[in-house]
């Protein structure tokens, strides 16, 4: 296991494990997600790494910074992010078969008296 030094390594070795026809029917129902978390698991023990200090890598590796400009990222780490994404929603998703779901859920919204205006519609038709 010495090929794992990387986020990337450890991606790589989990997509050729998912991919293995020798394990593939057993591993059909594991996200790639979740066996890269496997892999840099192996990765922060073989490296000597606590416990501790390897979950906080991996919930840093794994996590979304709201304020990170996802238009600076090459493809391969827009991608991750994507994925991560796409994880979080399947998880927060509400099912019909979800016991706390709620057909056509209506919201109101508090109407503040000073609406701030954003400048883009203060222009009159007339301008055009």
């Amino acid at each position: 296991m010495s090929f794992l030094y990387s986020s990337k390594d450890c991606n790589r070795a989990a997509e050729q494990l998912k991919n293995n026809p020798r394990h593939k029917s057993y591993l059909e129902q594991v996200s790639l997600r979740q066996l890269e978390k496997l892999f840099s698991f192996l990765r922060g023990y073989l490296s000597g790494q606590s416990l501790a200090e390897t979950m906080e890598q991996i919930q840093r590796e794994t996590t979304i910074d709201p304020e990170e400009d996802l238009n600076k990222l090459d493809d391969k780490e827009l991608a991750k992010r994507k994925s991560i994404m796409d994880e979080l929603f399947e998880k927060n998703q509400k099912k019909k078969d979800d016991p706390n779901f709620v057909y056509d859920i209506e919201v109101e919204f508090p109407q503040d008296d000073q609406l701030q205006s954003c400048g883009w519609d203060t222009e009159s038709a007339d301008e055009f």
